[in-house]
């Protein structure tokens, strides 16, 4: 065999591979149609989770990159929404903005807004850098060394000390973490999404019922003060 009939050979098999990944993806995709037409011809307030995991909420849209369970769609956050304009009356994502980039998540915020009715509300619960940062501090509170042993008994074992800077490393590098934000960060992200009314929550609290003790970060870790401990929330309002 030339190199000419090489050559076309193996374009041939590139093709099908890309043919069959079409047919395989063909099934999914028409099924997360008719899961999110189904979810949007139903009566009642539209809400939308990012970054579901295996928290499935009762009369929300659950959405996640790798869903983990049935009637959860897939949805890459950093990407444009399969949604059309002004939705969602309600959008919640947990210990998800953190996986992707600085721009990605202003852009996920961007389509945030855009998929939001004029006065919905989002939640976006996240760790907190500053207080991840302030485990270094000497005088950290007894919280804040629970924390550290917590971590480090659970994820980092193998490094055979208490010591917050493996800790804040591992923030950092671990689980897939890409940016982490503090407080003036989160702000200045929904400020630029175009967001009004920004408010920071502490862990389960909420003026809006549908998003108050909303938070399962804690029973994932199997301890709820650290993940309390660890994460800010904050909420903002679609203008009008």
């Amino acid at each position: 065999m030339n190199l000419r009939q090489t050559l076309r050979q193996s374009d041939a098999i590139v093709g099908l591979v890309h043919d069959s990944r079409k047919v395989l993806r063909t099934p999914a995709l028409v099924r997360r149609r008719r899961i999110i037409e189904n979810y949007l011809a139903t009566e009642g307030r539209k809400k939308l989770q990012i970054g579901a995991g295996r928290t499935s909420l009762d009369g929300w849209l659950s959405t996640d990159i790798s869903p983990g369970f049935d009637g959860s769609v897939y949805l890459d956050a950093s990407k444009a929404f399969p949604f059309g304009d002004a939705v969602f009356d309600v959008v919640y994502s947990e210990h998800m903005i953190e996986h992707i980039s600085w721009d990605g998540g202003l852009f996920m915020l961007s389509e945030v807004r855009r998929v939001l009715k004029p006065g919905g509300v989002v939640r976006m619960a996240t760790p907190d850098l500053e207080v991840l940062l302030g485990l270094y501090n000497r005088d950290q509170s007894a919280l804040g060394e629970k924390y550290v042993q917590w971590i480090t008994d659970r994820f980092l074992p193998h490094v055979g000390v208490y010591d917050p800077s493996f800790v804040i490393n591992n923030a950092f590098r671990n689980w897939g973490h890409q940016f982490l934000y503090d407080g003036k960060l989160m702000e200045m992200a929904l400020l630029r999404a175009g967001f009004a009314d920004i408010k920071r929550c502490s862990p389960g609290e909420s003026e809006h019922a549908e998003l108050r003790g909303i938070e399962s970060h804690g029973k994932h870790v199997a301890d709820e003060a650290m993940a309390t401990f660890e994460t800010m929330a904050y909420e903002g309002t679609s203008p009008r």
